[in-house]
Protein backbone atom coordinates (compact mmCIF):
# COMPACT_ATOMS: atom_id res chain seq x y z
CA UNK A 1 0.00 0.00 0.00
CA UNK A 2 1.17 3.41 -0.76
CA UNK A 3 1.44 5.79 2.34
CA UNK A 4 1.92 9.08 0.56
CA UNK A 5 1.84 11.57 3.21
CA UNK A 6 -0.66 14.08 2.60
CA UNK A 7 -3.95 14.94 3.59
CA UNK A 8 -6.18 13.99 0.46
CA UNK A 9 -4.45 10.32 0.48
CA UNK A 10 -5.50 10.13 4.64
CA UNK A 11 -8.99 11.29 3.23
CA UNK A 12 -9.01 8.46 -0.11
CA UNK A 13 -8.01 5.98 2.52
CA UNK A 14 -10.53 6.60 4.75
CA UNK A 15 -13.60 6.74 2.19
CA UNK A 16 -12.03 2.96 0.84
CA UNK A 17 -12.25 2.23 4.66
CA UNK A 18 -15.43 3.37 5.95
CA UNK A 19 -17.82 0.41 3.94
CA UNK A 20 -15.92 -2.42 6.41
CA UNK A 21 -15.84 -0.13 10.10
CA UNK A 22 -18.48 -1.57 11.18
CA UNK A 23 -19.47 -5.53 12.00
CA UNK A 24 -16.88 -6.46 9.48
CA UNK A 25 -13.97 -4.68 11.13
CA UNK A 26 -15.36 -6.33 14.37
CA UNK A 27 -14.72 -9.89 12.89
CA UNK A 28 -11.83 -9.60 11.17
CA UNK A 29 -9.84 -7.23 12.84
CA UNK A 30 -7.26 -9.63 14.33
CA UNK A 31 -5.81 -11.52 10.59
CA UNK A 32 -2.74 -10.30 9.65
CA UNK A 33 -3.18 -10.68 6.00
CA UNK A 34 -0.17 -9.29 4.97
CA UNK A 35 1.09 -6.66 3.02
CA UNK A 36 -0.85 -5.86 -0.27
CA UNK A 37 -1.21 -3.18 -2.85
CA UNK A 38 -4.78 -2.09 -2.55
CA UNK A 39 -4.09 -2.33 1.13
CA UNK A 40 -5.16 -4.20 4.17
CA UNK A 41 -9.15 -4.52 3.75
CA UNK A 42 -9.87 -5.57 7.43
CA UNK A 43 -8.43 -2.67 9.00
CA UNK A 44 -8.44 1.42 8.64
CA UNK A 45 -4.43 1.33 8.45
CA UNK A 46 -5.08 5.11 8.94
CA UNK A 47 -2.66 4.73 12.03
CA UNK A 48 0.41 6.70 9.94
CA UNK A 49 -1.71 10.04 8.59
CA UNK A 50 -3.35 10.12 12.61
CA UNK A 51 0.33 10.30 14.01
CA UNK A 52 0.94 12.59 11.44
CA UNK A 53 -2.40 14.79 12.30
CA UNK A 54 -2.63 15.21 8.38
CA UNK A 55 -6.11 13.80 9.52
CA UNK A 56 -7.65 13.40 13.17
CA UNK A 57 -9.76 11.71 15.33
CA UNK A 58 -12.54 13.60 15.59
CA UNK A 59 -13.08 13.15 11.87
CA UNK A 60 -12.52 10.16 11.88
CA UNK A 61 -15.54 9.12 14.15
CA UNK A 62 -17.72 11.29 12.32
CA UNK A 63 -17.05 9.79 9.54
CA UNK A 64 -17.81 6.16 10.64
CA UNK A 65 -21.05 7.13 12.77
CA UNK A 66 -21.92 8.30 9.34
CA UNK A 67 -22.16 5.11 7.89
CA UNK A 68 -22.68 3.47 10.80
CA UNK A 69 -24.36 2.62 14.14
CA UNK A 70 -22.38 3.57 17.23
CA UNK A 71 -22.86 -0.07 18.08
CA UNK A 72 -22.26 -1.67 15.08
CA UNK A 73 -19.10 0.31 14.80
CA UNK A 74 -18.14 -0.09 18.31
CA UNK A 75 -14.71 -2.25 18.36
CA UNK A 76 -13.46 0.31 15.78
CA UNK A 77 -14.67 3.59 17.68
CA UNK A 78 -12.32 1.71 21.06
CA UNK A 79 -9.19 1.50 18.78
CA UNK A 80 -9.51 5.51 18.40
CA UNK A 81 -9.99 5.90 21.67
CA UNK A 82 -7.05 3.28 23.07
CA UNK A 83 -4.83 5.84 20.57
CA UNK A 84 -6.20 8.60 22.96
CA UNK A 85 -6.52 7.17 26.04
CA UNK A 86 -2.14 6.20 25.39
CA UNK A 87 -1.82 9.82 24.89
CA UNK A 88 -3.98 10.93 28.01
CA UNK A 89 -2.00 8.23 30.31
CA UNK A 90 1.59 9.04 29.51
CA UNK A 91 0.63 12.83 29.88
CA UNK A 92 -0.05 11.93 33.49
CA UNK A 93 2.77 9.87 34.22
CA UNK A 94 5.82 11.66 31.86
CA UNK A 95 7.70 9.72 33.95
CA UNK A 96 7.87 6.67 32.30
CA UNK A 97 8.50 7.95 29.02
CA UNK A 98 12.20 9.48 30.62
CA UNK A 99 12.82 6.08 32.22
CA UNK A 100 12.28 4.28 29.16
CA UNK A 101 14.91 6.67 27.62
CA UNK A 102 17.58 6.15 30.35
CA UNK A 103 16.76 2.18 29.86
CA UNK A 104 16.88 1.98 26.12
CA UNK A 105 20.49 4.06 26.33
CA UNK A 106 21.45 1.76 28.87
CA UNK A 107 20.39 -1.10 27.00
CA UNK A 108 21.92 0.17 23.46
CA UNK A 109 25.39 0.66 25.46
CA UNK A 110 25.05 -3.00 27.12
CA UNK A 111 24.97 -4.13 23.40
CA UNK A 112 28.14 -2.52 23.00
CA UNK A 113 29.91 -4.40 25.63
CA UNK A 114 28.28 -7.82 24.97
CA UNK A 115 29.41 -9.55 21.49
CA UNK A 116 26.70 -12.42 22.85
CA UNK A 117 24.03 -9.59 22.91
CA UNK A 118 24.85 -7.74 20.19
CA UNK A 119 24.67 -10.67 18.23
CA UNK A 120 20.91 -11.98 19.53
CA UNK A 121 19.78 -7.90 18.29
CA UNK A 122 21.26 -8.07 14.92
CA UNK A 123 19.67 -11.63 14.16
CA UNK A 124 15.98 -10.18 15.56
CA UNK A 125 16.21 -6.85 13.82
CA UNK A 126 17.43 -7.93 10.78
CA UNK A 127 14.60 -11.48 10.66
CA UNK A 128 17.59 -13.99 11.32
CA UNK A 129 16.36 -15.83 14.16
CA UNK A 130 14.96 -19.21 12.78
CA UNK A 131 11.33 -18.43 13.99
CA UNK A 132 9.35 -17.79 10.39
CA UNK A 133 6.84 -15.06 11.49
CA UNK A 134 9.12 -13.14 13.83
CA UNK A 135 11.57 -12.73 10.64
CA UNK A 136 8.74 -12.07 7.89
CA UNK A 137 7.29 -9.28 10.13
CA UNK A 138 11.16 -7.76 11.02
CA UNK A 139 11.85 -7.42 7.35
CA UNK A 140 8.05 -6.25 6.83
CA UNK A 141 8.65 -3.50 9.22
CA UNK A 142 11.94 -2.18 8.05
CA UNK A 143 10.76 -2.43 4.51
CA UNK A 144 7.02 -1.06 4.71
CA UNK A 145 7.44 0.94 8.16
CA UNK A 146 3.96 -0.41 9.14
CA UNK A 147 3.05 -3.89 10.85
CA UNK A 148 -0.36 -4.79 11.57
CA UNK A 149 -1.49 -4.41 15.27
CA UNK A 150 -1.84 -8.18 15.95
CA UNK A 151 1.36 -8.53 14.34
CA UNK A 152 3.14 -5.55 16.69
CA UNK A 153 1.81 -7.98 19.76
CA UNK A 154 3.00 -11.02 18.77
CA UNK A 155 6.23 -9.90 17.67
CA UNK A 156 6.75 -8.15 21.02
CA UNK A 157 5.81 -11.09 22.64
CA UNK A 158 8.78 -12.84 20.93
CA UNK A 159 11.07 -10.42 21.59
CA UNK A 160 10.50 -10.31 25.34
CA UNK A 161 9.75 -13.90 26.45
CA UNK A 162 10.76 -16.37 23.72
CA UNK A 163 13.78 -14.21 22.44
CA UNK A 164 14.73 -12.68 26.12
CA UNK A 165 15.83 -8.90 24.73
CA UNK A 166 15.30 -6.25 26.81
CA UNK A 167 11.81 -4.87 26.16
CA UNK A 168 13.53 -1.04 25.51
CA UNK A 169 15.00 -2.41 22.44
CA UNK A 170 11.90 -4.12 20.82
CA UNK A 171 10.08 -0.06 21.42
CA UNK A 172 13.02 1.42 20.05
CA UNK A 173 13.44 -0.83 16.92
CA UNK A 174 9.89 -0.22 16.64
CA UNK A 175 10.36 3.64 16.90
CA UNK A 176 13.15 3.80 14.25
CA UNK A 177 10.67 1.73 11.66
CA UNK A 178 7.03 2.36 12.00
CA UNK A 179 6.03 5.31 10.61
CA UNK A 180 3.16 5.80 12.80
CA UNK A 181 6.16 5.53 15.79
CA UNK A 182 4.20 7.35 18.61
CA UNK A 183 5.58 7.63 21.97
CA UNK A 184 2.37 6.68 23.58
CA UNK A 185 1.32 4.29 22.02
CA UNK A 186 4.56 2.33 21.31
CA UNK A 187 6.00 3.02 24.69
CA UNK A 188 2.88 1.41 26.79
CA UNK A 189 1.60 -1.12 24.37
CA UNK A 190 5.49 -2.87 24.32
CA UNK A 191 4.93 -2.08 28.17
CA UNK A 192 1.42 -4.16 28.26
CA UNK A 193 2.67 -6.73 26.22
CA UNK A 194 5.50 -7.04 29.03
CA UNK A 195 3.10 -7.41 32.20
CA UNK A 196 4.14 -3.85 33.07
CA UNK A 197 1.18 -1.59 31.79
CA UNK A 198 -0.95 -3.67 34.05
CA UNK A 199 0.83 -5.22 36.68
CA UNK A 200 1.29 -9.10 36.28
CA UNK A 201 -1.18 -9.41 32.79
CA UNK A 202 1.29 -9.96 29.94
CA UNK A 203 0.55 -11.59 26.67
CA UNK A 204 2.13 -14.61 25.10
CA UNK A 205 2.24 -15.36 21.71
CA UNK A 206 1.02 -18.57 21.03
CA UNK A 207 1.76 -20.57 17.90
CA UNK A 208 -1.60 -21.99 16.87
CA UNK A 209 -2.69 -18.29 17.41
CA UNK A 210 -0.36 -17.00 15.08
CA UNK A 211 -1.51 -19.65 12.25
CA UNK A 212 -5.42 -19.06 12.48
CA UNK A 213 -4.98 -15.62 11.83
CA UNK A 214 -2.38 -15.17 9.20
CA UNK A 215 -3.69 -18.01 7.39
CA UNK A 216 -4.84 -15.27 5.04
CA UNK A 217 -1.31 -14.55 3.81
CA UNK A 218 -0.46 -15.00 0.03
CA UNK A 219 2.38 -17.19 1.44
CA UNK A 220 -0.03 -18.86 3.63
CA UNK A 221 0.06 -19.16 7.57
CA UNK A 222 3.13 -18.23 9.35
CA UNK A 223 4.80 -20.35 11.81
CA UNK A 224 6.37 -19.72 14.95
CA UNK A 225 7.79 -23.13 16.54
CA UNK A 226 9.52 -22.83 19.64
CA UNK A 227 7.94 -20.16 21.23
CA UNK A 228 7.70 -19.76 24.68
CA UNK A 229 5.17 -21.50 26.52
CA UNK A 230 5.34 -19.97 29.82
CA UNK A 231 6.74 -16.70 31.02
CA UNK A 232 7.02 -14.84 34.12
CA UNK A 233 5.35 -11.19 33.55
CA UNK A 234 8.27 -8.36 33.60
CA UNK A 235 8.35 -6.51 36.95
CA UNK A 236 9.62 -3.49 37.94
CA UNK A 237 10.49 -1.31 41.37
CA UNK A 238 9.46 2.12 39.86
CA UNK A 239 6.19 3.32 41.06
CA UNK A 240 4.92 5.88 38.43
CA UNK A 241 1.84 8.08 40.30
CA UNK A 242 -0.60 9.86 38.43
CA UNK A 243 0.26 13.82 37.95
CA UNK A 244 -2.10 16.13 37.60
CA UNK A 245 -3.15 17.55 34.19
CA UNK A 246 -2.46 21.10 33.21
CA UNK A 247 -4.27 21.35 30.27
CA UNK A 248 -4.49 24.78 28.19
CA UNK A 249 -7.26 26.73 27.71
CA UNK A 250 -9.41 26.27 24.71
CA UNK A 251 -8.24 29.29 21.88
CA UNK A 252 -9.99 31.33 20.79
CA UNK A 253 -9.62 34.28 18.18
CA UNK A 254 -8.90 36.73 20.53
CA UNK A 255 -5.48 34.57 21.52
CA UNK A 256 -4.83 34.78 18.26
CA UNK A 257 -5.77 38.35 17.36
CA UNK A 258 -2.32 39.46 16.78
CA UNK A 259 -0.02 38.25 14.04
CA UNK A 260 1.18 35.02 14.55
CA UNK A 261 3.26 32.16 12.84
CA UNK A 262 1.71 27.92 12.87
CA UNK A 263 4.31 25.54 13.55
CA UNK A 264 3.76 22.14 12.15
CA UNK A 265 5.80 19.61 13.69
CA UNK A 266 5.69 15.48 13.26
CA UNK A 267 2.43 15.10 15.32
CA UNK A 268 0.53 17.79 13.54
CA UNK A 269 1.61 18.15 10.19
CA UNK A 270 -1.47 20.20 8.89
CA UNK A 271 -3.95 23.05 10.31
CA UNK A 272 -7.84 21.67 9.57
CA UNK A 273 -7.57 19.20 12.53
CA UNK A 274 -6.52 22.04 14.41
CA UNK A 275 -9.29 24.03 14.00
CA UNK A 276 -7.67 27.11 13.49
CA UNK A 277 -9.57 30.64 15.11
CA UNK A 278 -7.72 32.77 12.49
CA UNK A 279 -5.54 33.11 9.92
CA UNK A 280 -1.71 32.64 10.17
CA UNK A 281 1.38 35.28 8.87
CA UNK A 282 3.53 32.58 8.80
CA UNK A 283 3.76 28.34 8.70
CA UNK A 284 7.09 26.78 10.46
CA UNK A 285 7.93 23.40 9.22
CA UNK A 286 9.84 21.63 11.93
CA UNK A 287 9.90 17.89 10.86
CA UNK A 288 12.32 16.08 13.61
CA UNK A 289 12.08 12.32 12.91
CA UNK A 290 15.66 11.42 14.07
CA UNK A 291 14.91 12.37 17.59
CA UNK A 292 13.16 9.10 17.74
CA UNK A 293 15.98 7.38 18.89
CA UNK A 294 19.55 8.00 19.15
CA UNK A 295 20.57 5.45 16.59
CA UNK A 296 19.64 5.48 13.04
CA UNK A 297 16.25 5.54 11.59
CA UNK A 298 14.50 3.69 8.96
CA UNK A 299 13.51 5.49 5.78
CA UNK A 300 10.05 4.66 5.63
CA UNK A 301 9.34 6.86 8.67
CA UNK A 302 11.68 9.82 8.22
CA UNK A 303 10.41 10.35 4.86
CA UNK A 304 6.89 10.29 5.13
CA UNK A 305 7.54 13.00 8.80
CA UNK A 306 9.10 15.41 6.07
CA UNK A 307 6.85 14.52 3.35
CA UNK A 308 4.10 14.99 5.79
CA UNK A 309 5.55 18.24 7.40
CA UNK A 310 6.41 19.60 3.60
CA UNK A 311 2.77 18.93 2.36
CA UNK A 312 1.09 20.17 5.21
CA UNK A 313 3.49 23.29 4.92
CA UNK A 314 2.67 23.92 1.58
CA UNK A 315 -0.91 23.94 2.06
CA UNK A 316 -1.27 26.29 4.84
CA UNK A 317 0.82 28.73 2.37
CA UNK A 318 -1.88 28.15 -0.32
CA UNK A 319 -4.82 28.59 2.16
CA UNK A 320 -4.05 31.29 3.79
CA UNK A 321 -1.36 33.00 1.24
CA UNK A 322 1.13 33.00 4.01
CA UNK A 323 5.20 32.59 3.66
CA UNK A 324 6.56 29.07 4.64
CA UNK A 325 9.69 28.62 5.84
CA UNK A 326 11.87 25.28 7.23
CA UNK A 327 13.11 25.49 10.63
CA UNK A 328 15.76 22.90 10.78
CA UNK A 329 17.50 21.01 13.66
CA UNK A 330 19.98 22.72 15.59
CA UNK A 331 18.96 26.18 14.39
CA UNK A 332 17.74 28.80 16.83
CA UNK A 333 13.75 29.18 15.98
CA UNK A 334 14.12 33.20 17.22
CA UNK A 335 15.76 34.41 14.29
CA UNK A 336 13.06 32.53 11.73
CA UNK A 337 10.37 35.03 13.90
CA UNK A 338 12.21 38.10 13.74
CA UNK A 339 12.82 37.72 9.91
CA UNK A 340 9.03 37.72 9.54
CA UNK A 341 8.36 40.38 11.97
CA UNK A 342 6.40 37.61 13.96
CA UNK A 343 6.35 37.16 17.76
CA UNK A 344 4.26 34.70 18.81
CA UNK A 345 3.73 30.78 17.89
CA UNK A 346 0.92 29.08 17.56
CA UNK A 347 1.12 25.06 17.39
CA UNK A 348 -0.48 21.66 18.58
CA UNK A 349 0.07 20.30 22.16
CA UNK A 350 3.55 18.33 22.21
CA UNK A 351 2.49 15.55 24.06
CA UNK A 352 5.55 13.48 26.49
CA UNK A 353 7.32 11.98 24.05
CA UNK A 354 10.29 12.28 21.14
CA UNK A 355 8.77 15.01 19.61
CA UNK A 356 8.38 17.49 22.71
CA UNK A 357 11.70 16.64 23.66
CA UNK A 358 13.19 17.52 20.45
CA UNK A 359 11.28 20.88 20.21
CA UNK A 360 10.88 22.34 23.74
CA UNK A 361 14.34 23.51 24.50
CA UNK A 362 13.84 26.17 22.09
CA UNK A 363 10.32 26.49 23.04
CA UNK A 364 10.91 26.77 26.21
CA UNK A 365 11.90 30.11 26.56
CA UNK A 366 9.04 31.84 24.38
CA UNK A 367 6.65 30.05 26.52
CA UNK A 368 7.92 31.90 29.44
CA UNK A 369 7.67 34.93 27.68
CA UNK A 370 3.81 34.04 26.53
CA UNK A 371 4.97 33.95 23.23
CA UNK A 372 3.06 30.28 22.62
CA UNK A 373 -0.28 29.69 22.06
CA UNK A 374 -1.06 25.87 22.30
CA UNK A 375 -4.20 23.95 20.31
CA UNK A 376 -5.32 21.21 22.26
CA UNK A 377 -8.57 19.33 20.56
CA UNK A 378 -11.79 18.88 22.74
CA UNK A 379 -11.54 15.31 22.26
CA UNK A 380 -8.22 14.72 23.82
CA UNK A 381 -9.15 17.14 26.69
CA UNK A 382 -12.51 15.64 27.07
CA UNK A 383 -10.74 12.16 26.92
CA UNK A 384 -7.70 12.45 28.90
CA UNK A 385 -8.49 13.10 32.50
CA UNK A 386 -10.41 9.51 32.46
CA UNK A 387 -6.94 8.06 31.42
CA UNK A 388 -5.87 7.70 35.07
CA UNK A 389 -5.52 3.79 35.02
CA UNK A 390 -6.93 1.04 32.82
CA UNK A 391 -8.49 1.44 29.57
CA UNK A 392 -11.78 0.33 30.65
CA UNK A 393 -11.91 4.22 32.74
CA UNK A 394 -12.41 5.51 28.95
CA UNK A 395 -14.17 2.74 27.55
CA UNK A 396 -16.96 3.27 29.83
CA UNK A 397 -16.82 6.87 28.84
CA UNK A 398 -17.18 6.79 25.52
CA UNK A 399 -20.23 7.29 24.79
CA UNK A 400 -20.84 10.12 27.15
CA UNK A 401 -17.46 11.73 25.68
CA UNK A 402 -18.91 11.19 21.93
CA UNK A 403 -21.98 13.21 23.11
CA UNK A 404 -19.87 15.67 25.18
CA UNK A 405 -17.81 16.81 22.11
CA UNK A 406 -20.81 17.08 19.57
CA UNK A 407 -19.55 13.97 17.38
CA UNK A 408 -22.60 12.06 15.81
CA UNK A 409 -22.94 10.45 12.11
CA UNK A 410 -24.17 12.77 9.18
Amino acid sequence: MDFAPTRAAALARLARFLPAAGRHYAETRNADDGPRAEGRGNVSQLSPWLHGGLIGEREVLEAVLGQHSPRAAEKFIAEVFWRIYFKGYLEQRPAIWDDYRAGRDAALAALERNAGLRTAYAQATEGRTGIAAFDVWAKELVETGYLHNHARMWFASIWIFTLKLDWRLGADFFLRHLMDGDAASNTLSWRWVAGLHTKGKHYLAREDNIARYTAGRPEGALTAVGLAGNAEPLSEAQDYPRQKLNLPAPVTADDLARPFALLLHDEATHHLPLALPAVPSLVIGAARPEARSPGAVGEPAPRFARGAVASGMAEVSAAFGCRAVEWRAGEPLAPLLAQAGVERIALAYLPAGWTRDALMPDLAPLMAEGRVVTLLGDLARATWPHAKAGFFGVAKQIDALLGECGIAGG
